[in-house]
Parts: structure tokens; C-alpha cells; sequence
């Protein structure tokens, strides 16, 4: 499957600009560790970090570079690990990315492999500080 680049102009009500995901939520036990984790392994930006509520919840933005959409940290509802994916990221260095991971002490779900649902693409996946099943996935 081969995604199409738009060949229409934009719309005037858009302002001439493209529509984008401003964040992605992230369910997290803890904002700093996860700040941390993704700041060290991903060299994100971190392009918030607020005061948001009494009990110390901040809002908390991460920036991948050149990315619009930010990741957002939302407090975790319960102690259990996500069995399913919580959000894929796009990387074509997938190799190099698990290796390092991996090095670093991360667990490595599973090591990169042919996606089955889209031929030429290779995944992979990964579990972050805070349990969330992750995976990457070359475009």
C-alpha cells in the first residue's frame, strides 16, 4: 500500500496551512521518569512543562524532531501493563533504534521484523519506563 501525497490545494478556512494532531495522550505512573525516558532514548524536546493541577500533575508536551504532533502525558488509570499497542512511531532506522534501545537496558518486545499487514515495512516493538507497549515502524 503506497500513501498518496495530497495534490489538491488547501482549503481557505484551514488559514493555508495543513491540519495536524496537536499531542498524542501517553498514560504514565510518573511524569519525570517518563520525561526522562523519552528526552534520553528519543532526543525529544521537551516543548511543555507546566503547572497544571494542586496535586502536581504538570502538562507535560515532548516534541520528536521535526514532529508537530507532541506526545502528552495523561496520569495512568491503573497499575497493569498496556497488552496492546499505545501508539506507533514512525523510524526508518529501526535496526540501529532496538540495538540502542537494547543496550540501554529497555525491553525489546519483539526485534524487527517484515510487518505482515503491509509488505516492505519493518516493525518492531518496545516496552517504555512506564509499561506502555510501543511500536516502531518504518514508513
Amino acid at each position: 500500500m503506497q500513501v498518496e501525497e495530497l495534490d489538491r490545494p488547501v482549503p481557505d478556512y484551514l488559514g493555508g496551512e495543513l491540519m495536524h494532531v496537536q499531542f498524542a495522550e501517553l498514560p504514565v505512573f510518573n511524569q519525570d521518569r517518563a520525561k526522562a525516558f523519552y528526552v534520553e532514548h528519543f532526543s525529544c524536546h521537551v516543548a511543555a512543562d507546566q503547572p497544571m493541577e494542586p496535586r502536581g500533575w504538570r502538562w507535560i508536551e515532548l516534541q520528536f524532531l521535526d514532529a508537530q504532533t507532541t506526545l502528552h502525558f495523561l496520569p495512568r488509570e491503573d497499575e497493569k501493563l498496556s497488552k496492546g499497542p499505545v501508539l506507533v512511531l514512525v523510524d526508518n532506522q529501526i535496526e540501529e533504534t532496538v540495538s540502542r534501545l537494547q543496550s540501554r537496558g529497555v525491553e525489546i518486545i519483539t526485534s524487527p521484523k517484515p510487518a505482515p499487514w503491509q509488505p516492505g515495512v519493518t516493525v518492531a516493538e518496545f516496552r517504555d519506563s512506564e509499561g506502555n507497549r510501543m511500536v516502531l515502524s518504518s514508513r
